[in-house]
């Protein structure tokens, strides 16, 4: 008698502006699902909030960036969430940003006691939110940098936070992700086109001081079956070429102006350092799962959390499966480890 295999209902698309992104990670991670344990079922969900059962990501046709989307699709037959989640037996929602990412999707799953990949709602929701992320961080002694929220009644910085800041700055949606809508300042004059173009993501926006010649570090965390939560080998990236500013939308999906060093070309010391930070950060915002971890490292040794992505990339650049697989996890495993981490750890308080 043959055992009835997991089904794994991988949820992608979703209504944020980064919809592709999340089509290609469901791109990539579909093949390597183990096909002798778990039966995968695709459910996309377009820009406009409609789900559709069964949809191939490996089908769709090329939008922003060349990445697969659902955008302008009119054969699609829209279904209700519980219709496409009927008799899975957990949910790999790989939807990134807004309405998926934020704890939207893990309350309704919780509602359903749905078991689910990553963080819970709580989670989900903190660390989406870029200021409140970093309070919370802030509050575990960890370094985030200066900044200033901006929530829908400011226009503008006032004179002292200006000071407080310093040239440059990043102008950044408070609750996006893949670098979208942001905008680095290097005169005050732009500041205000920058907090616009902010907001066409996010009412509420987050003005951050910019770190001088800061390396990027950014690592891997996953939580097992057992309970253990272990961070990745640090990665580093590197720009290369000219014009390679700062690692926008464009440089992580479109051209190929930075590369990465994985493992990180780090001391010992700085090493251990980092990825008990990276550990210390997921459980100040009381994550399970997964989350990837990012890092400035300055000249003067010290680090910075910049941001904790509760579902990072899944495509094949992205940096979450390759610190894994450098640190000796691959693929597979990786995607195994994290749907038996979903089951084992159930749905409801925890």
């Amino acid at each position: 008698m043959t055992q009835r295999k997991t089904r794994v209902a991988v949820v992608f698309g979703g209504r944020s502006s980064e919809h592709e992104v999340s089509c290609q990670s469901a791109k990539s991670v579909l093949p390597y699902l183990d096909p002798d344990r778990f039966e995968v079922v695709p459910v996309g969900i377009t820009p406009q909030g409609q789900w559709a059962l069964g949809t191939d990501p490996n089908a769709l046709e090329a939008g922003t960036g060349n990445l697969p989307t659902l955008r302008g699709r009119s054969d699609i037959t829209p279904v209700e969430p519980g219709q496409a989640l009927k008799d899975v037996d957990v949910v790999f929602p790989l939807l990134h940003g807004a309405w998926g990412e934020d704890g939207t999707i893990q309350g309704l799953l919780e509602l359903g006691g749905v078991p689910y990949v990553g963080p819970g709602v709580f989670a989900s929701a903190a660390a989406m939110d870029k200021v409140f992320a970093k309070k919370i961080l802030q509050a575990e002694g960890l370094d985030v940098g200066r900044f200033v929220a901006l929530d829908r009644s400011a226009t503008t910085l006032t004179l002292d936070e200006r000071e407080h800041l310093g040239l440059p700055v990043f102008v950044k949606p408070s609750r996006a992700g893949s670098s979208v809508g942001i905008s680095k300042v290097n005169d005050w004059a732009d500041l205000d086109a920058a907090i616009f173009e902010a907001r066409q993501h996010d009412p509420k926006v987050i003005v951050e001081a910019a770190v001088a010649n800061p390396r990027e570090i950014e690592l891997a965390v996953l939580e097992f079956p057992d309970g253990r939560v272990e961070a990745s080998l640090p990665a580093e990236l590197r720009p290369v070429g000219a014009g390679a500013d700062w690692y926008d939308f464009e440089a992580k999906y479109v051209n190929d102006s930075y590369e990465a060093d994985i493992p990180a070309k780090l001391d010992d010391e700085t090493t251990a350092r980092v990825r008990e930070l990276a550990v210390t950060a997921f459980k100040a915002l009381d994550c399970q799962g997964l989350a990837r971890v990012d890092f400035f490292l300055t000249e003067q040794n010290e680090l910075i959390v910049n941001e904790l992505n509760t579902m990072p990339g899944f495509t094949p650049i992205s940096m979450y499966p390759k610190a894994w697989d450098a640190t000796g996890i691959d693929f597979p495993t990786l995607l195994t480890t994290l749907v038996e981490t979903a089951i084992a750890r159930g749905s409801g308080l925890r």
